[in-house]
């Protein structure tokens, strides 16, 4: 029997999730929203995560932290993601996710998933192969998207250099890379790109 946490905000998706994953002989399901993720990571034994990376801004750091409380440790990830927007895919990769799914994908097709990436073979949804491979030229640093972030929420210049301890001229040129980078016109051009994109 495969084990499977579904972590996902939505009730409404998440119940029709869990009744689909309960009509399969071999697996059987749990489901938490992520305020709940990690406590139900560490109450149940789980083979398989299963998690919706366009939630939490797919924030890597958040999957990561959810894996680390999985029980027993060698649970196995498995996204569920949208191919428009290659940031969350390249986060879910560094969070070591074994299997992508597409949310548009067929219900059988999210079952092989599981079945595999539960066998530790990777699972790639090829609609998501575009993504990857924008996922794969992201332009910014670690460093330029803290700064775009932080500007996403609305902080000023020197509210960005205090929260970083940069000074006001090095948070500017980081905004000015980040423009050129993106190919934005300007601040609110580039945080909406990288909104688009799922790097936010």
């Amino acid at each position: 029997m495969i084990r499977v946490l579904l972590v996902h905000d939505a009730r409404l998706l998440r119940s029709g999730l869990a009744e689909l994953l309960g009509k399969a002989r071999d697996i059987t399901a749990t489901c938490t929203p992520w305020r709940s993720a990690e406590r139900a990571a560490r109450a149940t034994r789980t083979d398989v995560c299963v998690a919706d990376v366009d939630e939490r801004n797919g924030e890597s750091r958040d999957l990561t932290e959810l894996m680390r409380h999985t029980s027993p440790p060698g649970c196995r990830l498995l996204v569920l993601a949208t191919a428009g927007r290659p940031g969350p895919l390249r986060h879910a990769f560094e969070a070591d996710a074994l299997g992508f799914v597409n949310k548009d994908a067929s219900p059988d097709q999210l079952l092989t998933a599981i079945r595999q990436v539960a066998a530790g073979e990777r699972f790639v949804d090829p609609s998501l192969a575009l993504g990857f491979l924008q996922a794969s030229q992201l332009p910014l640093t670690q460093r330029e998207l803290s700064v775009l972030s932080l500007a996403a929420e609305g902080a000023s210049v020197a509210e960005i250099a205090a929260s970083l301890h940069l000074t006001n001229g090095t948070v500017r040129n980081y905004m000015s890379a980040i423009t050129r980078k993106t190919g934005a016109r300007n601040r609110v051009d580039a945080i909406c790109i990288a909104q688009r994109s799922g790097w936010l």
